[in-house]
C-alpha cells in the first residue's frame, strides 16, 4: 500500500505542478470560459500554492518529518478542484467533461489524504 501511495503523490505532485506552470502562462479566462470568475491575481496566488503543494506531496520521501504535509497538501487540491466544479456549475456550461475530469483528480487526493491519515502514515 505505501508504494501505491507513493505512486499516486508522485503523479499527484506531477499533475499540480504542471497545472501551476499553466496557470502562470495563461489566464482563467484562456482556459476555461467558466473560470473566468478567478481574477488573475487569485489565479496566479493558486498556482503558486500548487506549487507548494507538489513540493509537499514529495518532500516526506527526502525528509521524514514533513510526512503530515502530505494529506494538507492533498486535501488543498481537492478543495480547489471542487472550487472548479462549482464555477462550472454556477457558469451553466453544459459540458460536464472538466467536470469529471476535476471529480477524478479530487477523488484521488482523498485517496492519498485518507491513506496517510489512516491507512499507512508515515
Amino acid at each position: 500500500m505505501n508504494i501505491f501511495l507513493w505512486i499516486l503523490q508522485i503523479l499527484l505532485a506531477l499533475h499540480t505542478a504542471i497545472g501551476a506552470i499553466w496557470k502562470i502562462s495563461h489566464s482563467a479566462e484562456q482556459t476555461m470560459a467558466s473560470l473566468a470568475a478567478i481574477s488573475q491575481g487569485t489565479w496566479l496566488s493558486m498556482s503558486v500554492l500548487e506549487m507548494l503543494c507538489s513540493l509537499c506531496l514529495i518532500l516526506p520521501a527526502f525528509y521524514k518529518p514533513a510526512a503530515r504535509l502530505i494529506p494538507i497538501a492533498a486535501l488543498f487540491i481537492t478543495a480547489e478542484m471542487f472550487l472548479f466544479c462549482g464555477l462550472h456549475l454556477h457558469s451553466g456550461d453544459a459540458n460536464f467533461g472538466p467536470m469529471i475530469y476535476w471529480l477524478v483528480v479530487a477523488a484521488l487526493c482523498g485517496v492519498i489524504a485518507y491513506g496517510r491519515f489512516v491507512l499507512r502514515p508515515l
